[in-house]
């Protein structure tokens, strides 16, 4: 069996809205939610994954419309939904407190996890958190750069072009992604396709990059959760990245207090496949500062 086919094996699930959820829950210790990013799923996380279950006990799903999850169309995909999903899966495994590691799309996950969090209300089974980590991710709609695929499955032709998209297009946009001296492996390409495809992954594609809009439509709240945050905070961002790279985090001391930032030069939009141990050690080493505080 195969590092990706024993990841599926050893995952569980959470019955969501009539929906099945499939997530990872191991280790031991204060508990870390990990939200992977679009167009992924929590599969994203294996190269640090036993390093991170050595010291939490890490949960991650697959969110809904992504990975090993189900995938409905219709459906009103939105970060509120998906944030009530990651609480409801902490509900699930009687989890009230958490740290977070979040990539991407869910970096946004988090910051309105970060939001309720901030207004304090035990109302509704809502997360306390401890601290949260930003990978690369869209923390600003103005600073945002989505590729030109993006935009169009955004539009109105989203649904032609998701029916359209191929594997080689596929390939070709996530490679552009990455850092030029860190490209994605072909089987690791082959991995996220084979998520990307289950359950006809491609026709909800269009619906989940609702995203974008909802950031602006938001922003005031998902920033001020940024700028309001009582917890510790830290971003390490792959620099070289075209969507989210050195420029969002320019953004991110410009607007935030006492900005803690990493960034890993030469690095693209997945430093968590790109530099694992590059992660490792800023992630870690912002736990130990969050420990003895």
């Amino acid at each position: 069996m195969t590092a990706f086919e024993d990841w599926r094996a050893g995952g569980k699930t959470l019955r969501y809205r009539d929906h099945d959820i499939f997530y990872r829950a191991d280790g031991r210790g204060p508990t870390l939610l990990a939200i992977h990013g679009f167009p992924s799923a929590s599969w994203d996380w294996w190269p640090i994954w036993p390093a991170l279950t050595a010291r939490f006990r890490v949960v991650a799903c697959d969110m809904i419309g992504l990975g090993w999850s189900a995938k409905p169309h219709p459906y009103p995909y939105s970060i509120l939904d998906q944030a009530d999903l990651q609480e409801a899966l902490a509900r699930e495994l009687g989890v009230d407190e958490a740290h977070v590691l979040a990539h991407d799309y869910g970096d946004t996950v988090a910051q309105e996890l970060l939001a309720r969090s901030n207004e304090g209300s035990s109302e509704g089974g809502r997360l306390r958190l401890r601290s949260v980590c930003f990978l690369n991710g869209g923390l600003f709609p103005e600073t945002h750069r989505p590729r030109f695929i993006q935009k169009l499955l955004a539009g109105p032709l989203g649904p032609v072009v998701a029916r359209l998209s191929s594997k080689r297009a596929f390939a070709s946009g996530m490679t552009a992604i990455f850092g030029p001296e860190t490209p994605p492996s072909p089987q690791l390409l082959d991995e996220l396709w084979t998520l990307l495809e289950h359950e006809r992954g491609r026709r909800v594609l269009p619906a989940l990059l609702g995203y974008m809009a909802e950031r602006r439509r938001h922003r005031e709240r998902w920033v001020g959760a940024l700028v309001n945050a009582r917890i510790p905070l830290r971003v390490v961002d792959g620099a070289v990245d075209p969507v989210s790279g050195a420029h969002m985090v320019a953004r991110y001391r410009e607007l935030v207090r006492d900005p803690d930032t990493v960034e890993l030069p030469g690095i693209g939009h997945y430093p968590q496949l790109e530099d694992p141990d590059g992660v490792l050690r800023a992630f870690l080493d912002f736990h130990e500062r969050v420990s003895r505080a």
